[in-house]
């Protein structure tokens, strides 16, 4: 029987004692036939008992939090995807896919909630700190929910709904209920969560909770179609509490916070909340897929990578000021280490990645050295699949949520990866975003001193202060410098479109003409280039011959010349809100009529714990 997902996901919530948990330091409990009055018998089971929030029922969300986040902003080209071209509708795989994630963590925190509510025997602090982790999840549920489909039913209790059989009887709320709601969920689980300043593991604490809020608040400030003082100032104060009271600071070297070692990326609490991924267990949903979408065959030898045509945009090299078409070596003096830690180009080498293999960067070092994977035909890496071409559209191809080979990941975890299945935690929150949002906040409030000190501190950390140790120091502000600054700090990071999503409450105009404007199509050709500079060291686009004899050229801006390059996206106002499900709105007509008001939502929805 086909079901929606709204009620898929609180049925979901039922099963929340089958499910697994993450890596380490989050154990998992025993799979044998607990329940409630067998289980949340301690602290220590309490605890376990949340664990799974952090990966399981996220699973189904992974490529969606792509194709929104990255694609749709621009800042990823992906083939003939609706989401490049602003045409999904409600049918949409991954849509569906999202929208059942996100009830289905909304469901299985409600669930997690009542469980630990009903258990006897672990102490309070244990409980109110598993609770507040659960009110954190639920809270970026509806944050996402809210930012992608705009109005949505507020789910406060699957329980009492599934018991009162309303649920395909539930009405669409108005975003300004939907927002009050999120801020109240995550005041209280600020009342509950202890205060981490050190010795971060990737749970979610006070800090955690509080800087979610702030960019909460940061996101609302627009919806009324002008910005509201009052929360803005609370962005800006809530923000400003995590950078200066948490006891968290950047992580000195960029790159270093999406590696594989929990001892690198939680070393200085950077990473404020994640989707905490494992694989020892070999339980489905529980794993990272997203390398297997976003890189070429042959990088691993589980022979599950197919992203090679896919990868990062045009726009998005350019707004890094490295053009794809420009030759490698224009690149040597670059500044910006951010770049190469997101996009992989021609001449690019990671030392982290292939670390026990030699790829013949300068004949005798370990790493992985881009083009001597695609060219050198060595006998090897041909074995591993290289596509043995170049496949990026736009001249690169992702690093983010990589993890490199098997042996990389052994090596960092003491775990072996697998098909599909790895356990590199995905950021859904850092602290420099917080940086930014204190920045945007106090600029937008007037406070351009303030805005300027967190802007530079994101900046500091990103240039290479080997090249020029004040090089990325701004003297002034301004909220296009902090626009810019979000792009290439969170980019790769399922972010960006809701950047735009929240500007386009109140300066519509603006965000439908910066993405009319960016250059979303690919670059016809460049594999002949990129292979001609491997052999011959020299870097042109002239003259070249592809396999069947035509001569190579490039196309960006020219739409006729390249049957898959798009012309501008036929972005509108309606094009900020995506589409429910169809399989929602066909069980449950309320959804299709107007959304409802609340005169007070925290009388409504009461959290009476």
């Amino acid at each position: 029987m086909k079901l929606n997902n709204i009620f898929k996901g609180m049925m979901a919530g039922i099963l929340v004692l089958s499910l697994g948990s993450c890596q380490d330091f989050l154990n998992r409990p025993t799979e044998d036939g607990y329940n409630v009055s067998n289980f949340y018998k301690n602290d220590a089971q309490v605890e376990q008992g949340v664990n799974y929030l952090y990966n399981s029922p996220w699973y189904d969300f992974q490529r969606a939090f792509i194709k929104i986040g990255e694609v749709m902003s621009g800042n990823m080209y992906w083939g003939q995807s609706p989401y490049l071209t602003f045409t999904t509708n409600g049918t949409d795989t991954d849509l569906i896919n999202m929208s059942y994630a996100l009830w289905s963590v909304n469901a299985h925190a409600n669930t997690v909630i009542d469980n630990i509510l009903a258990s006897e025997g672990p102490s309070q602090e244990a409980k109110n700190k598993a609770i507040g982790e659960a009110l954190t999840w639920k809270a970026m549920a509806y944050f996402y929910m809210v930012r992608t489909f705009g109005e949505v039913p507020i789910i406060h209790s699957n329980r009492e709904t599934l018991e009162s059989g309303t649920y395909n009887e539930v009405y669409k709320m108005k975003r300004e209920v939907v927002y009050e709601y999120i801020i109240m969920t995550l005041e209280k689980a600020m009342e509950l969560l202890p205060k981490q300043t050190s010795a971060w593991n990737g749970r979610i604490d006070y800090y955690a909770a509080e800087a979610l809020l702030s960019k909460v608040y940061l996101t609302r400030a627009g919806l009324s179609g002008t910005l509201n003082n009052d929360d803005l100032k609370k962005a800006a104060t809530y923000s400003e509490d995590v950078i200066l009271n948490s006891g968290r600071s950047l992580t000195p070297k960029y790159s270093d916070v999406f590696r594989l070692s929990p001892s690198v990326y939680n070393a200085t609490g950077e990473s404020l909340i994640s989707w905490q991924w494992e694989c020892s267990s070999g339980r489905w949903t529980a794993q990272n897929t997203l390398q297997s979408d976003l890189i070429f065959e042959g990088f691993s030898e589980f022979g599950d990578m197919w992203g090679g045509w896919a990868g990062p945009s045009y726009d998005l090299a350019l707004a890094f000021g490295a053009d794809p078409l420009l030759a490698p070596s224009s690149r040597q003096a670059e500044k910006d280490t951010r770049r190469k830690a997101t996009m992989m180009m021609a001449g690019d080498f990671y030392e982290y990645f292939w670390t026990t293999k030699n790829t013949g960067k300068d004949g005798a070092q370990n790493g992985f050295d881009y083009l001597y994977f695609l060219y050198s035909g060595d006998e090897e890496y041909a074995e591993w699949g290289s596509p043995g071409q170049w496949e990026g559209p736009c001249g690169s191809q992702n690093v983010k949520h990589l993890f490199g080979n098997g042996a990389d990941h052994l090596a960092a975890l003491g775990v072996s990866a697998a098909r599909m299945s790895y356990q590199l935690p995905t950021h859904l929150l850092r602290l420099s975003d917080v940086y930014l949002v204190c920045a945007e906040a106090n600029l937008l409030a007037g406070d351009q001193a303030k805005a300027l000190t967190y802007v530079n501190a994101v900046r500091a950390r990103a240039y290479d202060e080997t090249i020029d140790a004040t090089d990325g120091a701004l003297a002034a502000v301004t909220f296009e410098d902090i626009w810019k600054e979000r792009r290439l700090e969170l980019a790769g990071e399922g972010d960006r479109w809701y950047d735009f999503v929240r500007r386009s409450y109140y300066d519509m105009d603006a965000v439908i003409a910066e993405l009319k404007a960016q250059k979303r199509n690919t670059v016809y050709g460049y594999d002949g280039a990129a292979k001609n500079y491997f052999e011959t060291g020299a870097w042109t686009l002239e003259g070249l011959k592809d396999k069947e004899g035509k001569d190579i050229y490039v196309a960006y801006d020219d739409p006729e010349k390249s049957e898959t390059a798009p012309k501008a996206p036929n972005v509108t106002a309606s094009s900020f809100t995506l589409p429910l499900p169809s399989e929602d709105v066909v069980f449950n007509k309320h959804l299709m009529e107007e959304a409802q008001d609340v005169d007070d939502v925290r009388a409504t929805y009461v959290y009476n714990f």
